[in-house]
């Protein structure tokens, strides 16, 4: 009954999920700031690389400033973020409708900029905060991205739009049917923004702050909040979902905000906030992918006795090694076999715990910001997210902890399959 009602219900809920159309948008959207994060990390590492003999010839050389300096990339992309989503996400979603995509953007991206409380200096000039364009503003380009691009949709589709005949070039064309659409999507977060100024709350960054992103952001940065969304995913995947992407798209856009907190407090000279962030989880706890399963990568390619299983870890200590582990969940398969359902939630469980307490009491440092892509190989990748060589070491201890978890259920499937291998010889 139990069975029936997980084939039947449960898991076809969380396909149907992970490939609809929204989630698909947010996760792509989200993905879409991620080059511009890396490139200005790269700048980042240039500036503050973690040797002291470096930081002191490169300020000899080129002067006090020049860390400041070379960060002004960093300073680019970082910033834009929360601006770079809305876009992403309005162009993916609009695009799934086969509506004109770029319209929808530009239209998103407009509401967004409304809903952020503008500043005015002395001389009375109006102008922008970037932190609402970065992280801080991330919950709103969602929320914005999803919402805006349904409504503008839903108007293109009741034909709201001013036709132009064939003759007018497409471009324009475009242009004159996003008028309607997007001057009536424009006017509603105009007066949904007028209603939050007239309340207590006076300004749409502050309810989402309020609302959503510190409740979210505390439950984040705590071990138990970590430990139950590392075991949400395994779980997706033990089922066949992926469940890394379908637990992304909730979760990104704090782990970035946690990343971005930690980015600041470093180029301010302060301590790191954050423990749990994209790095944790992408450097940390999903070494060899999802289910850390480096370990067994290692152990098919090299420990095995039966030629299945030896010709299998030829195919998957190569992707193995950058992160990349669907030949190993599907050629094994860890999807629905309840023999590796153990280790596979035990492994990635036990680097939560070991990293998230060698963090937060100091013994290896936190990630300082830095997006380390996720395909980086372990060992350079934790270097690179800390700065500092317990990085580095942190991750080997946790490779050798995944291995010693997943050594005797892989001992055990390796027998067996020997066993048959023998039987179908004699």
């Amino acid at each position: 009954m139990a069975s029936n009602v997980l084939n039947e219900k449960i898991i076809p809920f969380f396909q149907r999920l992970s490939g609809s159309r929204h989630l698909v948008a947010l996760r792509d959207g989200m993905t879409a700031a991620v080059p511009m994060i890396i490139i200005g990390s790269v700048f980042m590492i240039v500036a503050q690389f973690p040797i002291q003999g470096y930081q002191d010839f490169m300020a000899h050389t080129f002067g006090s400033n020049w860390a400041t300096v070379v960060q002004y990339p960093t300073n680019a992309s970082f910033h834009i973020m929360g601006l770079v989503a809305v876009a992403g996400i309005s162009y993916n979603l609009a695009k799934s409708y086969k509506v004109d995509a770029f319209s929808a953007m530009v239209v998103a991206i407009g509401a967004f900029i409304l809903t952020i409380p503008l500043r005015v200096d002395k001389a009375g000039a109006m102008w922008v905060p970037l932190q609402q364009l970065d992280s801080s503003g991330l919950f709103i380009a969602i929320l914005v991205g999803l919402f805006i691009t349904d409504l503008y949709v839903w108007l293109v589709h009741k034909n709201l739009t001013i036709k132009m005949p064939s003759t007018v070039p497409p471009a324009v064309s475009n242009s004159f049917a996003s008028l309607f659409p997007g001057a009536l999507a424009l006017i509603l977060m105009w007066i949904i923004r007028m209603a939050v100024e007239a309340s207590p709350m006076k300004s749409i960054p502050n309810i989402i702050n309020f609302v959503l992103q510190e409740p979210l952001s505390h439950l984040n940065n705590s071990l138990p909040g970590a430990i139950i969304v590392e075991l949400f995913i395994c779980l997706l995947w033990f089922f066949g979902i992926h469940g890394a992407n379908t637990v992304s798209g909730v979760m990104m856009p704090i782990w970035l905000g946690a990343m971005t907190q930690n980015a600041n407090a470093m180029q301010a000279g302060k301590a790191l906030p954050n423990i749990v962030t994209q790095q944790f989880y992408d450097n940390f706890v999903h070494m060899g992918g999802s289910g850390a399963t480096i370990g067994l990568a290692f152990m098919l390619a090299f420990l095995s006795k039966s030629k299945e299983f030896k010709t299998l870890g030829k195919l998957v200590v190569g992707p193995a090694l950058f992160n990349v582990n669907e030949p190993i969940i599907f050629g094994m398969p860890v999807v629905m076999n309840y023999k590796l359902l153990l280790p596979f939630i035990l492994a990635p469980m036990a680097n939560v715990i070991t990293t998230y307490t060698a963090m937060s009491t100091g013994i290896v440092a936190k990630t300082m910001g830095v997006m380390v892509p996720w395909t980086t190989p372990p060992i350079i990748s934790g270097y690179l997210a800390t700065g500092h060589l317990s990085g580095a070491v942190l991750q080997l201890v946790n490779i050798v902890i995944d291995g010693l978890i997943y050594y005797a259920f892989f001992k055990s499937m390796d027998r067996s399959h020997l066993a048959e291998e023998k039987d179908e010889v004699a």
